[in-house]
């Protein structure tokens, strides 16, 4: 069966250049890492093409997730964490609701009301995500006046809260280490895109492993796989 037109003029096979994007950004992998596994396996294939394979598949893979993942409750958290790209750190804020899942994620080179207030925006917009009851953020300075330039256009209604509490921001502080761990075997990033090309195919592998997709268990590895397969055109 040939593969599908996504893969067309790739010199490797579908589910061998699947299988290499799945590891580098599940695992805590470099590109040369991901290379010497695949030569075990008898695929020799440079690590300069695992790079090629994430930059395109890797936004891919976030944008066929989406669609399918289970809504989220309406208590959300959001913090923003550092990310070093090219010798400059930028921030990564991300939002999950009160179950750890995933809201959204979104990378910018600034840290300001404005930003704020278009992360905002952007989580509530999702298809996954509902209207938040309580947004609980950290002491950074910029988060009540976007909260509040969304409030007065009517986005979130009068009876949402905005919460500071440390001890309640913790969960998405510990969910940053997921994201982080990734980022160090590949030394950080050489430029702003790279970046956030990888991050949406770490953030989408990580929603899938806290099984946020209908159908797929909580580390049920094997589901992920599976489904994975079938979004890109693999199924058996």
């Amino acid at each position: 069966m040939s593969d599908p037109p996504l893969f067309k003029w790739r010199h490797f096979q579908a589910d061998i250049i699947l299988c290499a994007v799945r590891w580098y950004l599940r695992y805590a992998l470099s590109s040369r890492d991901v290379e010497e596994l695949m030569r075990e396996r008898g695929v020799w294939v440079d690590h300069t093409t695992v790079f090629r394979w994430v930059q395109r598949y890797a936004p891919e893979l976030d944008k066929r997730c989406r669609p399918q993942l289970k809504t989220t409750n309406d208590s959300y958290r959001v913090d923003e964490t550092y990310i070093r790209i090219k010798k400059h750190w930028y921030y990564l804020y991300r939002a999950v609701d009160s179950t750890g899942a995933t809201l959204d994620f979104m990378l910018s080179p600034t840290r300001d009301a404005g930003v704020a207030e278009r992360f905002f925006r952007q989580v509530l917009q999702a298809s996954h995500t509902r209207t938040p009851c309580v947004i609980t953020v950290d002491k950074n300075a910029a988060y009540p006046p976007a909260f509040d330039a969304l409030q007065q256009d009517s986005t979130l209604p009068e009876t949402c809260r905005l919460g500071q509490c440390k001890y309640l921001n913790d969960m998405i502080e510990q969910d940053h280490q997921f994201v982080k761990r990734l980022v160090n075997p590949g030394l950080g990033f050489g430029a702003f895109h790279t970046a956030q090309r990888t991050i949406q195919g770490y953030e989408a592998m990580h929603m899938l492993r806290k099984g946020q997709m209908e159908g797929i268990a909580k580390g049920d590895v094997l589901a992920q796989n599976r489904v994975i397969n079938h979004m890109f055109g693999l199924a058996a």
